[in-house]
């Protein structure tokens, strides 16, 4: 599995599709939202649906076979 870290610089959250989009797991934020609403994104293990989910520092999102750590500097 491959462990990408994606730091939220000055923003306390971002959205879950905007996550995948800005990640490049996804080509485009409509991508995004199918994938999640389909079942195939998790955070932190569970199964996460809610397109416009807010991902916090600490977080984990999995993804096919990556992995997203929520970092901020």
């Amino acid at each position: 599995m491959t462990e990408l870290e994606f730091d939220l610089e000055q923003s306390p959250h971002i959205e879950l599709y905007q996550l995948l989009k800005a990640t490049g797991l996804c080509g485009s934020g409509g991508m995004a939202k199918h994938v999640i609403a389909a079942g195939e994104v998790t955070v932190d293990d569970t199964v996460e649906t809610r397109k416009r989910g807010k991902i916090r520092l600490g977080q984990r999102v999995t993804f096919e076979s990556t992995s997203i750590v929520i970092t901020k500097n």
